[in-house]
């Protein structure tokens, strides 16, 4: 866009953070002044509503951008309501004749954002998005048959060939803002819990961009070197707990991933894995983006009738409380409870036990951790649950149980063994 507007609104949504912010940058290089945007519409998605501990994130998140802002010279606005609404009010309040926004890719997001930028356009307003979160679009990756991928392997092996990665874009030194726009405020939009169960997130945490630049730096600076033998092992600090910094856009893909190649090239064989799984993240959002009834049905259709287990109340509540009566599965689940996360190897271990040995269907436990982790991704939470119910992407497990009290004992063995190295 090369128009020049007076006043330019950006409208953040899971891109919380001001570095390698494309929304952002273009608004600050056509725009004399800006309006940074928060809209509360959490109830546009009433099938999949955010979570506890994602309100709890949130909420953090919100307030470290917000003081981020303030240092440059502008304010958020935080508003509640339909997004539509919010910003078709905001710009008659304030004469705003541009908007800026990072995309979002689940189905929902994706009708409403269509239907704004339909809407402000026949109105006069300059509609602009961008890709703030992932490393490549996922439309621009297809089979020959110009089809979308199902598996893996493939699909992460086109996507390299495809990656344009660019120098990440810095931190505005300063921000002009506007004046007497009013805000609800972030303490209105009521996400911390009015029970204190958050104690456990508090101290495990640091939600917001520097949280998370700080957890990058440290994971990057040599823990990634040692992934690939050690992000199996939940006993030792071997994985990166960059999801949920991810998911709310605190750190951008492609800054992590540029960082990861500069300092350690392309053939340290820990960093490659690591890259791997953020090729994971891509292959989730390509998968959902295509086939966006996978969030609730099963991707292989066959599976829509499989005679999953009735009367489970008691085998599931027991499950989510950590009460099973098998160690690893209980530490997992009360870890989840405490801190809002789990290791991707429990998690694993944790799921094959409710849809293989409880034979519960694989959407309790999705819905679980949608509501109890802070990283909870719709794409990735429902690409990992139909990966346990062996229903989803071709190359999915679907009769393979993980046996936990093996899984178990090769844990603490190998536990057992770094701790005499």
């Amino acid at each position: 866009m090369t128009d020049q507007h007076l006043t330019a609104i950006v409208w953040f949504r899971r891109d919380l953070r001001l570095a390698d912010n494309p929304a952002l940058t273009a608004a600050l290089q056509s725009a004399e002044a800006i309006i940074p945007l928060f809209i509360d519409d959490r109830d546009s998605d009433e099938h999949w509503r955010q979570g506890a501990a994602s309100d709890w994130w949130l909420h953090h998140s919100l307030t470290a951008l917000d003081q981020s802002i303030a240092d440059r010279g502008a304010t958020l606005v935080v508003r509640q309501g339909d997004a539509q609404s919010v910003l078709t009010q905001l710009i008659d309040e304030t004469g705003a004749t541009a908007v800026y926004w990072n995309r979002l890719y689940e189905s929902f997001a994706i009708q409403r954002d269509t239907a704004i930028k339909q809407q402000l356009t026949e109105a006069g307003v300059a509609v602009e998005s961008h890709n703030g979160s992932l490393l490549i679009e996922p439309w621009d990756v297809k089979t020959k048959t110009e089809t979308p991928y199902r598996v893996f392997t493939p699909f992460w092996r086109e996507a390299q060939k495809r990656l344009a990665l660019s120098t990440p874009l810095p931190v505005p030194d300063q921000i002009e803002g506007v004046d007497g726009v009013a805000s609800d405020g972030i303490d209105s939009l009521d996400l911390l819990p009015k029970i204190r169960w958050d104690a456990g997130l508090e101290a495990t945490w640091t939600p917001g961009e520097a949280g998370a630049a700080e957890r990058a730096a440290a994971f990057v600076a040599e823990p990634v070197r040692h992934y690939d033998e050690r992000r199996d092992v939940p006993g030792v600090e071997g994985v990166s707990r960059l999801s949920p910094h991810l998911h709310w856009g605190e750190i951008s893909a492609r800054a992590l991933y540029q960082d990861i190649v500069a300092r350690h090239g392309t053939d340290d064989e820990g960093s490659k894995i690591y890259r791997t799984e953020l090729g994971w993240r891509e292959f989730s959002h390509h998968i959902l983006f295509h086939y966006p009834e996978t969030s609730d049905q099963p991707m292989n259709a066959k599976y829509a009738a499989f005679p999953w287990r009735e009367n489970a109340d008691e085998l599931i509540h027991a499950w989510q409380r950590g009460r099973t009566g098998i160690p690893i599965v209980d530490a997992g689940m009360r870890q989840l409870w405490q801190t809002g996360w789990m290791h991707n190897r429990v998690r694993m271990i944790v799921a094959s036990l409710l849809v293989k040995n409880i034979r519960a269907h694989w959407l309790h436990g999705a819905r679980w951790f949608w509501d109890t982790l802070v990283d909870a991704d719709l794409p990735a939470n429902s690409m990992g649950w139909q990966w346990a119910a062996g229903s989803g992407a071709g190359d999915a497990p679907k009769f393979k149980v993980i046996y936990n009290k093996t899984q178990g004992g090769k844990i603490d063995k190998e536990r057992g063994k770094r701790r005499t190295k």
